[in-house]
């Protein structure tokens, strides 16, 4: 019997559902309007909404059986932070995609060996 603290969500449909209603309440109000600026989707939002951590987010992503609901509830928060690089302050976006492994340099990686030679100079006196 495997130890460890029982799973908060038993089912995939479970979590889901409760990541679903998450996307819903930041877009709507409580009364089914649409809110005029909706609530922006971050991943620790999502983690308060599920009333639990970012990092039992990560864990539950690395269950198979969950992987794909968590994957598609990042995914979702990606594009939110991707989308919003088209508007006027892009310094938070940014930051957001630079967490889900985006990059804003190229690195470039060299192998093999390098032969240097230095030349010797004669005094000049």
């Amino acid at each position: 019997m495997p130890a460890g603290q029982p799973l908060k969500f038993k089912t995939v449909k479970i979590l889901k559902d409760k990541c679903d209603k998450y996307f819903k309440d930041c877009k709507y109000h409580k009364n089914g309007e649409e809110r005029e600026t909706p609530i922006p989707l971050t991943i620790t939002g999502l983690a308060l909404a599920l009333n639990t951590s970012r990092q039992t987010l990560i864990n539950y992503e690395k269950k198979e059986k969950f992987f794909d609901t968590i994957k598609e509830s990042k995914t979702k928060v990606e594009n939110y932070a991707e989308m919003r690089l088209f508007g006027n302050n892009a310094t938070g976006p940014i930051f957001a995609l630079k967490n889900f492994g985006w990059s804003d340099k190229t690195e470039i990686e060299h192998s093999g060996d390098m032969d240097i030679k230095v030349a010797k100079y004669a005094d000049s006196k």
